[in-house]
């Protein structure tokens, strides 16, 4: 069982609701393997960056590697009977016929009739179908590694007999358990008034499948701990996947012309003000799919000393700023210009993006999508 408690404020009382996020952002994993690790020391000249990271991602019981999904598939499929009605198949993405991509608005037709907003980026809109043809849905949410190449290299799934496009995608391999806290009056069977309820949300893990993560040291077996609660997690070395080294050559732009993000990443549109795309991608940009952020920031277990006359000397817990990441599986489709950054971070060099930096933050693959 994992708690990971999402980054809003929060304190227990009547009513009070915290909701999980799982999978773990990237230095909630990373700060846990290096625990593991000798301690450098407090002194400044101690500190060190010279880690580096990436994940956590998903594996299996057979060892498959597993991905977020991208976000401009649709489950596509066709009626057995012309005159059957679409609701009898709405969402039933486990027996789709076709994975299809969203397209950007310019090249669909019919589209210019409808208005958008023109300051914001033109919407991704579905492909045009064939006779009886319908969506019933998105596909599930994570990707095999296999199948993700396959998708950068810009081919399409077919659910066909005899082949294993339909395995490509998986349900998330975890259930939620809701965790009710009660305090009670000292000498008392009465709830606290203050303090005295609030909820959490577990993590459980199906049976055979772990968290997957690389990091740039060797670290032997142990149990470190993970989340919140104290809860541990074991911690085992394993060999070199081969998916994850394929998929390394995507790494770099090459003749691409859309991009898969990877990992969480920050998009900002001005100054600690954050979006889906950084305002100067918007010129290059055909269209985006992306969902809803995910916050993280806040307070840390780290303290400040007061410098102010009155309370000189003591010491109160510090905030770090709470920035709105784009979720992982985000698609960017793009003209015939393409971006300089390989990563979707701001263009700074304060001590917190070097970290995103190094944590791999923000990964760009890209894939081309072979025109005709």
């Amino acid at each position: 069982m994992l708690l990971f408690r999402e980054e809003k404020p929060f304190s227990p009382g009547e009513g009070s609701w915290a909701k999980g996020k799982f999978p773990p952002m990237p230095i909630t994993v990373f700060q846990a393997l290096r625990s593991a690790l000798p301690h450098y020391g407090y002194n400044q000249k101690d500190k060190k960056r010279n880690l580096t990271f990436i994940g956590p991602f998903l594996l299996d019981i057979q060892n498959t590697l597993w991905l977020p999904t991208p976000k401009d598939l649709l489950c596509v499929r066709k009626k057995d009977n012309p005159t059957e009605a679409e609701d009898n198949h709405k969402d039933s993405t486990d027996t789709w016929d076709k994975i299809k991509r969203l397209q950007p608005k310019d090249t669909q037709p019919g589209w210019d009739y409808i208005c958008f907003d023109r300051d914001e980026l033109q919407p991704m809109v579905p492909p045009q179908l064939e006779e009886n043809e319908f969506i019933c849905g998105s596909p599930q949410p994570w990707i095999k590694a296999e199948a993700l190449i396959k998708y950068l290299e810009g081919n399409n799934f077919e659910n066909k007999k005899d082949n294993k496009d339909n395995d490509y995608f998986c349900d998330h391999p975890w259930s939620l358990q809701i965790l009710p806290h009660i305090h009670m009056k000292s000498g008392s069977r009465q709830v606290r008034d203050e303090e005295g309820y609030f909820t959490e949300i577990a993590v459980r893990m199906d049976p055979g499948w772990r968290l997957v993560a690389g990091i740039s040291t060797k670290i032997d077996q142990t149990v470190v701990r993970l989340g919140g609660e104290g809860h541990r997690a074991i911690v085992s070395p394993i060999k070199p996947l081969k998916p994850w080294q394929d998929l390394e050559q995507f790494s770099e732009q090459k003749s691409s012309n859309f991009a898969y993000l990877l990992t969480p990443g920050i998009a900002e549109k001005q100054k600690a003000k954050y979006g889906v795309y950084p305002s100067n991608w918007k010129e290059n940009l055909r269209g985006c799919v992306s969902d809803r952020p995910l916050l993280w920031g806040g307070r840390t277990q780290i303290k400040r000393r007061l410098l102010n006359s009155q309370e000189r000397g003591n010491w109160q817990s510090a905030l770090s700023p709470q920035r709105a990441f784009v979720a992982p599986g985000t698609v960017y489709s793009f003209g015939e210009n393409l971006p300089k950054d390989k990563l979707l971070l701001p263009d700074s060099n304060n001590d917190d993006l070097e970290t995103f930096r190094q944590l791999n933050y923000g990964k760009l693959l890209w894939g081309n999508i072979k025109s005709g």
